[in-house]
Formats: C-alpha cells, sequence, structure tokens
C-alpha cells in the first residue's frame, strides 16, 4: 500500500475547525498557540480567536484565512504523529496540497519550520489581496479542459485551478471572465458560477504579488525532505529546498494542476490518499478523479480511528 497526504486550500474553510482537537490534544494546542505567537505582532491579535470564534466574514478574508487553514492541518497532523508514537513520514509514500495547501505539506514534510511557513502565508495573503486591483474568478462545470483553453484564450482570462472531476476555476478581468463564462455556457457547461474572491488568484495578473513573495521566500530556509512533494506547478514529485523556493514563487501566478497531480499520485502506485484539515474538498475530488483511490479526511478527532485502521 502507498499512501498520500493531501493538504486543503482556501475555500475548505469553517469557524470552529480544529477546535476539538485543540481542546483535547495538547500537541494540536502548541500549533495553534505558536502560530498565534508569530503572527500576533503582524495581526494584532490572536488567529485562533478568529478560527475558533468567527465571525465568518473574517475566517474568509485571504490575510487569515491562508494562515488559518494551515495552522488547523499541522494541528491535526501533529496529533496524528502524536497518537502513532512516531513520524507520520514513516505511512506516507507522497504529499501535496492544493495552491496554499502545498505550504502545509511543505510544513509536514520538515522543508519549512511552523514558524517560516506562518509567516510566508500571511505575507501571501497580503500580497495576493493588495497588489491586484480588481479581477474575477469563475468555476466552470462540466466542460472538457481542452475546450476552456480554447475559451479562456480568446477572452484573454486564464485557467487557475484544474481541479478535475468535472470542476475547473478561470481567472481574470472582469470584462474578459464574463465573457469566458457567457462562451463556457454556450458551449455545453454545465454551470459557470462567479466567486466571491478579492482578486483574480493564479494569473499572470498577480505577477507583483509574486515579486513579492519572490523576495520574502529568498530569505528563509527550505530543507529538503525525504518525503516527495508533488507541486502544483510541476505536478511531479519534488524533495529539493531550492524546487520548493522556485515553485512557491511560479504558483502565485500559475496554473494549480490537482487533475494532473492526483494521475501523478496514481502513476507512482498511490492507492490511499488521506486529506488532512478543515472539509473533505480534496479527498472528494480524488475520488472523482481516480475512483480506484481509497480516500479517506481527517477534520475531527472522531476520524482518527478511521485513519488509524488504515496505517
Amino acid at each position: 500500500m502507498k499512501h498520500a497526504f493531501v493538504f486543503p486550500g482556501q475555500g475548505s474553510q469553517a469557524v470552529g475547525m480544529g477546535k476539538d482537537f485543540y481542546d483535547q490534544f495538547s500537541t494540536a494546542k502548541d500549533v495553534f498557540d505558536e502560530v498565534d505567537e508569530t503572527l500576533a505582532p503582524l495581526l494584532g491579535h490572536k488567529l485562533s480567536a478568529i478560527i475558533f470564534e468567527g465571525p465568518t466574514e473574517t475566517l474568509t478574508q485571504t490575510l487569515y484565512t491562508q494562515s488559518a487553514l494551515m495552522a488547523t492541518s499541522m494541528a491535526i497532523y501533529r496529533t496524528l504523529e502524536h497518537t502513532l508514537g512516531k513520524p507520520l513520514e514513516a505511512h506516507v509514500s507522497f504529499m501535496a496540497g492544493h495552491s496554499l495547501g502545498e505550504y502545509s505539506a511543505l510544513c509536514a514534510a520538515g522543508v519549512l519550520s511552523l514558524k517560516d511557513t506562518s509567516m510566508l502565508l500571511y505575507y501571501r495573503g497580503k500580497a495576493m489581496t493588495e497588489c491586484v486591483p480588481g479581477g474575477a474568478m469563475a468555476a466552470i462545470m462540466g466542460l472538457e479542459i481542452d475546450v476552456l483553453e480554447d475559451i479562456v484564450a480568446n477572452a484573454e482570462c486564464f485557467i487557475a485551478n484544474d481541479n478535475g472531476g468535472g470542476q475547473i476555476v478561470i481567472s481574470g478581468s472582469k470584462a474578459s471572465v464574463t465573457k469566458a463564462m457567457e462562451v463556457a455556457q454556450a458551449s455545453g457547461a454545465k454551470r459557470a458560477i462567479a466567486l466571491q474572491v478579492s482578486a483574480p488568484f493564479h494569473c499572470p495578473l498577480m505577477a507583483n504579488a509574486a515579486e513579492i513573495m519572490k523576495e520574502k521566500i529568498q530569505n528563509v530556509t527550505f530543507h529538503n525532505t525525504k518525503t516527495p512533494i508533488i507541486t502544483n506547478i510541476s505536478a511531479e514529485p519534488q524533495t529539493q529546498g531550492t524546487v520548493f523556493k522556485q515553485h512557491l514563487v511560479e504558483q502565485i501566478c500559475g496554473r494549480v494542476r490537482f487533475r494532473e497531480t492526483t494521475h501523478a499520485m496514481a502513476h507512482y502506485g498511490v492507492t490511499h490518499v488521506t486529506e488532512i484539515g478543515a472539509g473533505k474538498v480534496l479527498s472528494n475530488l480524488c475520488k472523482r478523479i481516480q475512483k480506484d483511490l481509497i480516500t479517506t479526511s481527517i477534520s475531527t478527532v472522531s476520524d482518527i480511528d478511521e485513519f488509524l485502521a488504515i496505517v
């Protein structure tokens, strides 16, 4: 059996996520406390208070969401290690994350420290929301990727997330995204849904944010890892810290290739995928992309027993 861990990205957040781990496990509490201590000078308050108490309108702001989702994933991850009594690397062949979830994967694999991961995600969220005036994103359901590639090229917008399972997210200027939505629906898309986002993520309009993150990332130590991480940019396993630095910068403007990432996991023999963090978005996507994968998710304490049964 080959096992992969995946870590969720923006959209999976929910007020109260990780609270049961915080209340029941000191290892989880230590994670939230360290993230609080790291970010309090920048935020002016505890991030955990927003995670556990809300309001939803604040938690869904990109400035908070990214570090909040990572903190929740890492609290769960370290609780699992404590429960097993040994590092989880012994039970996993690959890791991957969706957009900001790649930072969670890097932290879990020991490429980044928890403090550095928290700081980078704070600056990432800040740069992504402040550096782009306007823009839009939309989810297109029910069109093949090659059909949508032609549509976005003609509309002068971009594919941001290739999520597989008939779900693709596009990004660009408001006018270009609106045009692409109209053409997509006329071309047989089941649905075209405008997303409530603060900026057009994962497209070339984020170039200024990428420059800011390049500077921030260069000042942080990235270690090599024995556990390969399938990155969003390459959709291939990577182990070198220098490569991760480059890919995280490229990821700001680049496409999240989650469909290809899931196919890569299957290609390398992965049979089980466990999503670690809030919600079940990625485990459900993996199952739709590769129906023979056995998928589980751990977002609450009650999910631990199911995980322990397969490791």
